[in-house]
């Protein structure tokens, strides 16, 4: 028998104060349940995620002792959630970027097809950074060649919803704490067999917001990750071969 659809919106939080409580309004106004992850944020910040998780009874908040990176964050949130028997996790940004009129399209895709990921797939307004789309782009084709498929729209847009029954047994494997997140296990995912539903999500990037992207340090890190992902797609590369012809 199919499990119950009980979805939870996983925020990482990292200094983000001015913000986060809209944010965390707007998913309770839609009766979804969220759960704060505290990045090790600076005293501020965490009295705010304190005093949210006070006062409303539907706001679980974790805290790690330091700032450990997104992916840090959403795994402890992940494993927390598929503890207390959520069978769903809505990962959404904590600076206000993602359009949450669009989380009901997400939620529909996620209830239609229980055991998919579904991706936001960005649809930007002008506020984008140039050199986001230029990044994007090629951690995008990467993607690409690294699951020997086109499934994915985008690898990079932190707006999707993880199924978390086929995604547990291999959360270990992921290795990249930071901004490789959310590249990683999508291709960790597609390895896995979990197939990917591409939703279009409306982004903006508000003018006072808060990234914490450093060009340098990520970028390394990713271009590392996509490099250590593409020896393990070698390995698996009849498999996922077989698998692209079957489709």
């Amino acid at each position: 028998m199919r499990a119950p659809f009980r979805p939870l919106a996983l925020i990482p939080v990292y200094d983000h104060h001015k913000i986060i409580g809209d944010v965390v309004n707007e998913l309770l106004a839609r009766r979804i349940p969220v759960l704060l992850v505290d990045d090790g944020s600076h005293a501020l910040c965490a009295g705010v995620l304190r005093e949210i998780a006070r006062r409303e009874p539907n706001v679980a908040l974790l805290t790690l002792e330091r700032n450990s990176g997104k992916g840090a964050a959403c795994l402890r949130g992940m494993t927390w959630a598929h503890a207390h028997e959520f069978s769903h996790v809505i990962q959404i940004d904590a600076d206000g970027q993602h359009c949450l009129d669009d989380l009901d399209n997400l939620v529909a895709a996620a209830r239609k097809h229980p055991g998919a990921l579904v991706c936001g797939y960005p649809q930007y307004d002008e506020s984008v950074p140039k050199s986001r789309l230029y990044g994007r782009t090629i951690t995008n084709f990467w993607v690409h060649v690294n699951t020997i498929e086109r499934s994915v729209q985008d690898a990079m847009c932190g707006f999707r919803v993880y199924p978390l029954a086929p995604l547990m047994p291999h959360l270990h494997e992921l290795r990249s704490p930071r901004m490789g997140f959310d590249p990683e296990i999508l291709v960790r995912a597609i390895w896995a067999g979990i197939p990917v539903e591409n939703v279009p999500v409306r982004v903006s990037y508000p003018a006072d917001g808060v990234s914490h992207f450093r060009m340098v340090r990520d970028n390394i890190a990713i271009s590392l990750m996509h490099a250590r992902l593409f020896c393990g797609m070698t390995v698996r590369a009849p498999r996922l071969i077989r698998r692209r012809l079957k489709k």
